[in-house]
């Protein structure tokens, strides 16, 4: 009887794995298609052309990782203010704007691996009287620990009491220049970076904070030839891992072919050429 018992027993378990992992499979997508949403004006990580079509770092990369994972993507400009909402309620299936990777971020969706890890720095106006901060010129790598890094940011510090400083809403360096210069400075937030260069170069503002990439490829412009970096560039863990894709939580498969894609174009020196490309400098983690 206890055999019987024991037996019945098993058999239940068995079938109760057998129908979990066919739910399983049952709900897993096969991930032929995905859309993959892009700012479309944050230079020159992804930016739009006159006719609505989207180019840049980014995009040609997003077009060499799809190629790779076997997906055909569609891409889509979307506003950076509230695109991780739009994520979860579906309007697309992956971000990809120069998107860092935080703890609070990983509380709210999937990271793919980082396929880019850029610097940090100020960047004021020639013809300010902030155009050399302190360390303009030099490099230094922040921790993340709060006493050493503030130490190596005193001298920024002291320069930047009370100016205003320029910052986009919600990105990866905006709780940084809270944390750190918030107790000194004024911070003036905005929807995109377009919007603190232009307040910068009109004297609205006396610096802003940025990605150099970004900055580099905005300071090419002849329109933007009073604007030059100003301070250290900055990196470290200060800032998290690097650049990733953003997936829904519910999405672990789509992130997995991602993943996959981006370590095989990491590891045949196509990020590097990419980057070399739009950047003039590599960028790859």
């Amino acid at each position: 009887m206890h055999v019987q018992i024991k037996q019945a027993k098993l058999a239940a378990l068995a079938l109760t794995a057998a129908v979990g992992l066919f739910s399983n499979l049952a709900c897993a997508k096969d991930w032929k298609t995905a859309t993959i949403a892009l700012e479309g004006g944050y230079e020159p990580w992804n930016m739009t052309r006159s006719d609505g079509t989207l180019f840049g770092f980014e995009p040609e990369l997003a077009a060499d990782l799809c190629a790779r994972a076997q997906i055909k993507c569609k891409l889509i400009a979307q506003d950076w203010d509230g695109m991780m909402a739009a994520l979860k309620v579906g309007k697309f299936d992956v971000i990809m704007d120069g998107l860092a990777i935080t703890d609070d971020r990983k509380r709210e969706i999937l990271f793919s691996v980082p396929y880019a890890n850029t610097p940090a720095v100020f960047a004021a106006t020639r013809s300010g009287s902030l155009h050399n901060l302190p360390g303009t010129g030099s490099s230094i790598t922040l921790t993340g620990n709060p006493a050493a890094d503030k130490a190596q940011l005193e001298p920024l510090r002291r320069a930047l009491k009370g100016k205003v400083i320029g910052i986009v809403s919600g990105i990866s360096f905006t709780k940084f220049i809270y944390s750190n210069f918030g107790d000194v400075a004024t911070i003036r937030e905005y929807k995109t970076a377009a919007e603190h260069d232009l307040d910068l170069e009109n004297g609205r503002i006396d610096v802003v904070f940025d990605d150099a990439t970004y900055f580099s490829s905005v300071f090419a412009k002849s329109e933007n030839k009073d604007l030059t970096f100003s301070g250290p560039m900055m990196k470290g863990q200060v800032f998290g891992p690097g650049e990733a894709l953003g997936f829904r939580l519910s999405d672990p498969d789509l992130k997995a072919k991602f993943d996959g894609a981006i370590k095989s174009a990491l590891a045949d020196g196509t990020v590097k050429r990419l980057s070399e490309k739009w950047f003039k400098t590599n960028v790859a983690p």
